[in-house]
């Protein structure tokens, strides 16, 4: 079957796959901070101000409001 290209109705964001390292997430942290008008420096310096978790934990902090953050459930931080 072949149907017509469907909208996505949400962002979402495969921390276990190349989207989810890092560089990519403060990547996209800096592209959206810019397009929303917040400080991506400040941003980014508290995402590396800790360990991988430290960083997911601030870019959801951020951005959790309109992109879904998906991996293992048992690698979800506190």
């Amino acid at each position: 079957m072949i149907r017509e290209k469907q909208s996505p109705t949400e962002i979402v964001i495969d921390l276990t796959g190349s989207a989810g390292n890092a560089f990519s997430l403060m990547s996209q942290a800096t592209m959206w901070a810019k397009e929303l008008n917040l400080d991506a420096n400040e941003i980014i310096t508290n995402m590396k101000s800790g360990d991988y978790e430290n960083l997911v934990k601030v870019f959801d902090e951020n951005f959790g409001h309109f992109c879904i953050l998906e991996r293992y459930g048992d690698q979800i931080y506190d």
